[in-house]
């Protein structure tokens, strides 16, 4: 889910427009129609698109070109294989480009985290996990990258400092209003902060 803080996120981090922007997991390509309506020259991709729209369906090493800055987001845990795509990535951009990386960090989930995200589907009425809080973590740690093993990726082409901590249980299958809430429960320190957001630069 792409909301205005996410946006604005990235945006800050980018060159000004028009650069040539390539998303990586663009999904259904709000992120890329909001930036190419900005002025950047979006090239998107995603495995999973369907043909002929904004995202192209297409996997990170079948893009081809040049690029002043890369973004992905909740995108580079299921990259695969994650050590040669990084290394595509890095091989179209010049020195100094920025990618722009908003992801999870599986590490830090915890019962607490997934028994609120579960409490807060079922309120609005949704009830197709039927597995308990703590199977769902145990199938997501089974099947995404940890944030440890997404930055030994990039280390090798990119600079970075340690990824920021943020709330983003609110934008996964949820609702954008629940973003306060979440962010007050982090502050008390009854929910983990299960995002993390940074920006690698070329070497």
């Amino acid at each position: 889910m792409v909301t205005r803080e996410l946006e604005a996120f990235v945006r800050a981090a980018l060159p000004p427009p028009p650069a040539r922007v390539l998303e990586i997991g663009a999904g259904r390509g709000e992120l890329a129609v909001a930036l190419g309506e900005a002025g950047y020259s979006m090239t998107a991709v995603d495995p999973a698109a369907e043909p002929g729209g904004i995202v192209q369906p297409s996997s990170v090493l079948e893009v081809q070109g040049s690029f002043d800055a890369t973004v992905s987001v909740v995108a580079l845990h299921h990259i695969d294989p994650l050590a040669e795509s990084c290394e595509h990535v890095a091989a179209m951009l010049g020195p100094g480009s920025p990618w722009v990386i908003d992801e999870l960090d599986i590490d830090r989930y915890d019962e607490r985290a997934m028994r609120w995200w579960v409490s807060q589907r079922r309120a609005l009425g949704v009830a197709e996990h039927e597995h308990e809080p703590d199977g769902i973590l145990d199938h997501l740690r089974e099947h995404i990258h940890s944030l440890e093993t997404m930055l030994a990726a990039l280390a090798p082409h990119f600079e970075f400092g340690r990824p920021v901590p943020g709330p983003y249980l609110h934008r996964w299958e949820l609702c954008p209003s629940l973003y306060a809430a979440e962010v007050d429960l982090i502050a008390g320190g009854l929910l983990p902060a299960v995002g993390c957001r940074f920006i690698a630069t070329r070497k």
